[in-house]
């Protein structure tokens, strides 16, 4: 049974319940909130069958909802499907709507679809389940304020977190780059706020910078707020509007200049990155946010508001003449102890109308307010720290919980904020650290993914980003830790595309694609090729052309011991799926042999280890962040390479990485020296001049030289200049493949 999540417990029964056109749904109670999950399964059924059933709460229906209040979890629920009809028992109508989504996950996957596509009578797969989620925060964000999102696909966004068992929304509203929600009390926040009037092209550290020339906005009116409230209670998810303080506010000061800490006006935001405007600490400002979220608090029924507090430039406090005056007036260490002081005012605020404050992990800057919940985002750190001072924590890291980052390595992966975060990676998550003691463990409520659209512009680019790796991280906050298993996942992951397909969710189908591993072996490589897909046939070529039906099947690990362009695809039912996996092996002299590094790379870009730079395998052309790269900062680099005999030396070879919008810079030049003993090294040759058009540059040195030890030393680039991405700071250096011909 391919459910997502995995339910605590369940079992595949052989009596499947054939559900008729003129079959009842019978509730417990006559209530608003048994007839919401009553109708939210009618619903379902009138899209894709186009037929809904009759509901009485006489117990004598096919599909029955039974209170059990002897259930613990307000969320939890059982399942017995029969040959007689279903059952679901709940303590609650919220358990019963999650038994809802279970139910439909044992129907055809047409359930789905948002057009007629299914015929009665629709067989309901034989069951017994029970279940309950892990964690009561289960949270998915998105950001609206880099680029907007109307209210179909807003819908569409809660609808699948609905279907994930998800109970938060995070709603990011505003930004530097757009205010999204309308305040009545002050309407320039939308009629200047809510509109650019270009956006940056590309990636935002590109230089030079283009942009569109084209004015892009919208904003939510309080009539869409409580639309989008009332659909996403009908679906027992919460919304946590995030109202942005005292950072990420260009958009607001741009509206009201006076709010800001400089005598000038600004436009909205044109291009992503953080902006240097923040709020002034003054008492008009103050006042403004007290209006704005009194509003705010007024359409959205949840007990958390949250306010940002991340990524907050000190630069224009330090340098106005109010804000040190307050520092001084207040008491205050410096500006971080002024943000902890703005963070306090506003939690004040919020507890006086019953509200609960939550923050990005910079709040515990300067001291944290005494009631907030943190959302860790940088790290687990933040989080570790909260709780055990006692206060509550969401966890949200980017190692694992950033949907804006890359999910493949395929080339043909849209463009991306950076970063890299397979599926598998979201999947292997566990929100409770090791190093935090087990008395604070109840103060992790749970995880939640962020969604940020700085490079997302469209709902389907939206569906591609999120999803399947959304449903990766639904299984990490509901199911037992205990029960969770990646290829497990994955086999039912293959039957849950069918549900996406049937929805028309535009989902990433990385997860299909063939995945390669690559190990040196005696000189040689070994390839090991897989899908995640158990129903798919693995076809390959070595000679850089696109496999078929035809070519090469895969059976077992192979060796390569030519330099080859390895390419393979994964075909089912006589059809490929996902992209074509490739990679370049190149047989060289010093593949599998030992090597010395005399400086170590950074160690979140030294994964790999330092026999990948020697391993035969190309790092990507593409991303910097795989394990074939390994990046310096302030060092230069200098490689020892042992090779066992000595030998006679052609050519010496380097892959170097080139992406100055991300720092990191080609060398300045690269000198090759041998060596009989290892101890003296003679000079053999050097390259000076390494340029390239690509982010890739392999320059290479002809030499006439032999000895048993090769050094390779390569001069960084240094202090970046001005009017260069990354101006006044050290250049990265990445190294690729380091190959002695």
């Amino acid at each position: 049974m391919s459910i997502i999540p995995l339910p605590h417990r369940s079992v595949k029964t052989d009596n499947t319940f054939s559900l008729n056109q003129d079959a009842a749904i019978s509730l417990p109670v006559d209530s608003p909130e048994w007839q919401r999950v009553a109708n939210y399964l009618n619903d379902r059924l009138k899209t894709a069958a186009a037929s809904r059933l009759s509901v009485n709460f006489d117990g004598e229906g096919d599909i029955n909802f039974l209170q059990d209040t002897g259930l613990d979890n307000e969320e939890a629920y059982r399942i017995i499907v029969d040959s007689e009809g279903a059952s679901i028992f709940a303590k609650t109508p919220h358990g019963a709507f999650y038994g809802v989504q279970t139910l439909l996950q044992l129907m055809p996957a047409e359930i789905f679809s948002m057009q007629k596509n299914l015929d009665f009578p629709i067989e309901i797969q034989g069951a017994e389940i029970e279940d309950m989620p892990r964690f009561t925060y289960r949270g998915l964000h998105l950001d609206v304020g880099r680029h907007f999102f109307g209210m179909a696909d807003i819908k569409q966004f809660i609808d699948l977190m609905a279907i994930h068992k998800y109970n938060k929304f995070h709603w990011h509203l505003t930004e530097d780059q757009g205010w999204r929600i309308e305040i009545k009390q002050y309407p320039k926040l939308t009629e200047i706020g809510a509109f650019r009037k270009e956006t940056v092209i590309g990636h935002a550290n590109n230089r030079p910078e283009k942009y569109d020339g084209k004015p892009y906005g919208g904003f939510y009116t309080q009539q869409d707020i409580k639309e989008v409230i009332a659909y996403a209670t009908e679906r027992f998810i919460t919304i946590i509007p995030e109202i942005e303080l005292p950072g990420h506010a260009q958009a607001a000061i741009a509206a009201y200049p006076e709010l800001g800490c400089l005598d000038d006006t600004l436009d909205v935001g044109t291009t992503w990155g953080v902006s240097e405007n923040v709020f002034c600490p003054k008492e008009e400002t103050f006042e403004f946010l007290e209006n704005v979220l009194n509003e705010v608090m007024d359409l959205f029924p949840g007990e958390y508001l949250h306010i940002g507090g991340d990524e907050c430039p000190k630069k224009q406090w330090e340098e106005n003449a109010y804000c040190q005056a307050l520092i001084k007036r207040e008491g205050l260490k410096d500006e971080h102890g002024l943000q902890s002081y703005f963070i306090r005012r506003i939690e004040k605020m919020l507890n006086a109308r019953g509200k609960r404050l939550i923050g990005w992990d910079e709040i515990l800057e300067g001291g944290l307010a005494p009631n907030a919940t943190v959302m860790s985002w940088r790290g687990v750190e933040g989080g570790i720290e909260a709780a055990s001072a006692g206060h509550d924590v969401i966890m949200t890291p980017t190692s694992h919980c950033y949907l804006d980052y890359y999910q493949s390595l395929h080339p043909d992966e849209p463009l991306a904020i950076g970063g890299y975060l397979p599926l598998e990676k979201v999947y292997s998550f566990e929100p409770i650290p090791e190093a935090l003691p087990q008395d604070k463990h109840h103060h992790v409520l749970g995880g939640q993914a962020n969604v940020w659209t700085e490079y997302i512009p469209t709902a389907s680019h939206l569906q591609y980003m999120t999803y399947p790796r959304a449903a990766a991280l639904a299984e990490v906050v509901w199911s037992d830790k205990s029960q969770r298993d990646f290829y497990n996942f994955s086999q039912r992951l293959t039957g849950h595309f069918k549900r996406y397909n049937a929805y028309g969710i535009n989902a990433a189908e990385s997860f299909f694609e063939v995945q390669g591993t690559l190990v040196p072996e005696n000189g040689q490589v070994r390839v090991s090729l897989q899908s995640p897909d158990p129903n798919a046939r693995i076809h390959y070529t070595l000679d850089g052309s696109p496999p078929s039906l035809q070519s090469m099947k895969y059976a077992a690990p192979f060796i390569v011991s030519e330099s080859s362009e390895i390419k393979a695809a994964a075909f089912e039912a006589g059809s490929s799926k996902g992209r074509i996996w490739s990679n370049t092996v190149t047989i060289h002299k010093a593949v599998g042999k030992d090597i010395m590094l005399t400086t170590q790379p950074a160690e979140k870009y030294g994964w790999g280890g330092k026999a990948s730079i020697i391993n035969g395998i190309y790092g990507s052309n593409e991303h910097y962040g795989d394990k074939e790269w390994l990046g310096f900062s302030g060092k230069d680099f200098e490689a020892v390479i042992d090779l066992g005999e000595e030998t006679v030396i052609e050519k010496i070879a380097c892959r170097f990485f080139n992406q100055n919008g991300s720092w990191i810079y080609l060398p300045k030049k690269m000198s090759v020296f041998t060596s009989n003993d290892g101890k003296t090294f003679e000079f053999a040759g050097m390259v000076d001049d390494i340029q390239t058009t690509t982010k890739v540059a392999a320059p290479h040195i002809s030499l006439n030289a032999q000895g048993r030890y090769v050094k390779v030393a390569v001069a960084r680039f240094g202090i970046i200049p001005e009017n260069l991405p990354g101006a006044s700071h050290e250049a990265w250096l990445f190294v690729g493949e380091l190959e002695v011909h």
